[in-house]
């Protein structure tokens, strides 16, 4: 809903791929990608896996996710320019937030999460992932 009313990206679901730059293919469970650099690709690039990496993503940890693994790939979206990236551990009740530059920040059972300059006005209410 948020990325209908803002209208400067486009939305992405898990069947969604993407060809990381470095080769990799990734389907996050969630992800945005601003409509400038959708633009930039031919209708034809946009019918497959885009061949670029979202500006944001979302994984939820499923219980046989190895977190070690996890936490490879988050940082493998952010050295292919991923601007914010958020792991959410629902067992554990955390998320961890991926931002380039900056250190891994661990929040313990927010109620919310806000995508603050990657994505302004965009709040995730936790509460029923929890």
């Amino acid at each position: 809903m948020w990325a209908k009313g803002d209208g400067t990206g486009a939305t992405f679901d898990s069947s969604g791929g993407f060809c990381l730059p470095n080769g990799a293919v990734r389907s996050p469970d969630a992800a945005w990608v601003k409509q400038s650099r959708l633009a930039m690709l031919s209708a034809e690039q946009r019918e497959k896996f885009l061949l670029l990496c979202p500006d944001f993503l979302i994984k939820l940890r499923s219980p046989s996710d190895h977190l070690g693994k996890l936490q490879e790939k988050m940082q493998e979206y952010l050295d292919n320019g991923a601007q914010l990236a958020w792991l959410i551990d629902p067992d554990q009740k955390k998320v961890y937030v991926y931002r380039p530059v900056l250190p891994i920040e661990e929040l313990e059972s927010p109620a919310s999460i806000h995508g603050n300059s990657v994505l302004p006005g965009f709040v995730l209410d936790l509460e029923e992932i929890w």
